[in-house]
């Protein structure tokens, strides 16, 4: 009997792939997206040191009254001006784009789009860059 392969087996898989082209430093952090059937997660972080410098997601108190009955695309675009505000807020203007192995459609583009309108410059990683 065949056994239906688990999808988030094969996105950890794809992260891990990603992963090894992909890193922040702290003229560039990693803009990471991880989601959940509900709610849209967005962290900038700088691989170097190990921490996380700016999050928002559509958990937030403020964001729930922003999302309130917009949907999932539309919700993950607010969050990704709202991260963009607060990256700028901090002196982040460019970043390096962590898909989290989630394909570049719906809602995680929806959030690299509103980050792009909201003033981030989402670019490639040094390490991709190389690789070209």
């Amino acid at each position: 009997m065949l056994k239906k392969p688990d999808k988030n087996t094969i996105r950890q898989n794809r992260h891990r792939r990603l992963r090894h082209r992909i890193s922040g430093t702290a003229e560039r952090p990693r803009l990471v997206v991880n989601r959940s059937l509900e709610n849209i997660y967005a962290q900038i972080i700088d691989d170097v040191k190990g921490v996380t410098l700016v999050a928002a997601n559509t958990m937030q108190a403020d964001m729930k009254a922003a999302v309130a009955g917009k949907t999932k695309v539309e919700a993950a675009g607010i969050v990704g001006e709202a991260i963009a505000k607060k990256a700028l807020e901090k002196g982040i203007t460019e970043v390096v784009f962590d898909r989290g192995g989630y394909l570049y459609t719906g809602r995680v583009a929806a959030l690299a789009d509103g980050a792009r309108k909201g003033g981030l410059a989402i670019g490639k990683s040094d390490k991709a860059s190389d690789a070209e």
